[in-house]
């Protein structure tokens, strides 16, 4: 089989990894691709929304599958794009429909679909521009800290939580008015606060089967302690300690079915992976959002512990026969942390030498922001590797995640010297 990778960070290079070790694959291609997937296959010089681009490809290199990494070009319509072309229509696309990626596309349309499958959520409202009065008046009756989302795709970045009512209002101000986050923030979601710990969990699915995948739990702000901005993730760990078998059977009852039920009911065609972003608020989950794909850095601690052949699962998903998938998964723990470049996720310089790549022993290096050029690989991006290894728990993994990251050197690197120690009070 002829693969196709879309995307160009730590998640595409965790597929590349994956999918190269398949029996199944003859051929792997990845668009645009790092200075990491080219050591699994070929990098195309092809960017993820140029669909009529990777259409000639695809024919071009008798693409039998293609795996959709990031959200922008699902969200775009690129399932769509090739489903209704009689000459792709045969292509296996991983990745929902336009309707389907809404769920991402959309804090609306998400919330909405919540609401309407009696899936746990924390409670909202919806404004504009024509509506910002309202909307103040509905942040006086919420308790702070107060929670903004922009409405569409920001990055990882359109949320904003702040404990000062003022400063919340000038924010949804900057939001609406002045477009912070462009069309994104043309509409504003604002929701109570919910109190509790994060983690994600991932869901396979074909819209009427699926599979629930290792969960994982992400570091989003820059600072230790969880201060500073947002960032794309900072790190991640799997499994989650206090996600225990009775609280992932209480998200499989309360949550996947319903969205999955949700999805047929809406006759919404989707193929490929869900995000469930949650909140184990006093052991009870919560969906905070969800992802139309698979997260990063997440993917680099779930894709290591999955065993199984990744291609052979995929045509198992597509062809509906999920029920043949025996999920096999390494009880060890996934740790990795990002190594970023100083400056992010503000202003950083790009194209610095990044050197010890091949002194690495007892990690996998994901290579997220780089490029390879003249026998170099040189940072391209403010989060440049993912460092993930396995161990026999969350200090023994991130111990040696930790190892690695002082063998590898590049200007202004920068990485959060925290990651995991919150866990450690919790026993799996």
């Amino acid at each position: 089989m002829n693969v196709l990778i879309l995307g160009s960070g730590g998640r595409e290079h965790a597929f590349a990894l994956s999918v190269s070790k398949s029996n199944l694959l003859n051929k792997l291609y990845i668009a645009p691709g790092n200075a990491g997937t080219c050591m699994c296959g070929n990098n195309v010089n092809i960017q993820v929304n140029d669909f009529e681009a990777i259409a000639q490809f695809a024919l071009k290199a008798q693409i039998n599958m293609i795996i959709v990494g990031p959200e922008d070009p699902l969200v775009n319509g690129i399932t769509d794009f090739f489903k209704t072309r009689h000459d792709l229509k045969d292509i296996i696309v991983i990745g929902p429909s336009k309707a389907g990626a809404l769920l991402e596309g959309s804090k609306d349309f998400s919330k909405s679909f919540m609401k309407k499958y009696q899936i746990p959520t924390a409670q909202y409202q919806t404004f504009s521009k024509d509506n910002i009065q309202e909307a103040i008046s509905f942040l006086k009756s919420l308790k702070p800290p107060y929670v903004l989302k922009a409405d569409g795709l920001a990055a990882g970045k359109g949320v904003v939580i702040n404990d000062d009512f003022d400063a919340t209002v000038a924010e949804l101000k900057e939001m609406i008015e002045h477009l912070k986050f462009g069309e994104a923030s043309a509409k504003v979601v604002i929701e109570e606060y919910l109190s509790g710990i994060e983690l994600s969990v991932f869901v396979l699915t074909n819209g009427t089967q699926y599979l629930i995948l290792p969960e994982a739990k992400d570091y989003k702000r820059i600072g230790d302690n969880d201060t500073g901005l947002n960032t794309g993730g900072m790190g991640a760990v799997s499994p989650v300690p206090f996600a225990d078998e009775d609280f992932i059977k209480l998200v499989e009852k309360q949550i996947v079915i319903p969205t999955i039920e949700g999805l047929k009911s809406e006759n919404i065609p989707y193929l490929g992976f869900i995000f469930i972003g949650l909140m184990n608020v006093n052991g009870k989950p919560y969906v905070i959002e969800y992802n139309c794909r698979m997260g990063d850095p997440e993917t680099e601690v779930v894709l290591p512990r999955i065993n199984n052949d990744l291609i052979d699962i995929l045509i198992k998903t597509h062809k509906l026969e999920m029920d043949k998938i025996s999920l096999s998964v390494n009880p060890q723990t996934a740790a990795t942390i990002m190594l970023v470049s100083g400056g992010y996720p503000e202003k950083y310089q790009k194209g610095y030498e990044i050197i010890g790549l091949e002194n690495i022993e007892e990690s996998i290096v994901f290579h997220a922001g780089t490029k390879p050029e003249n026998e170099k690989t040189l940072t391209n991006g403010g989060r440049v590797l993912a460092i993930t290894s396995l161990g026999k728990d969350i200090q023994e993994a991130f111990q040696k995640s930790y190892k690695t990251s002082t063998k590898i050197h590049f200007t202004d690197k920068y990485q959060r010297s925290d990651l995991g120690q919150d866990l450690l009070k919790y026993k799996k």
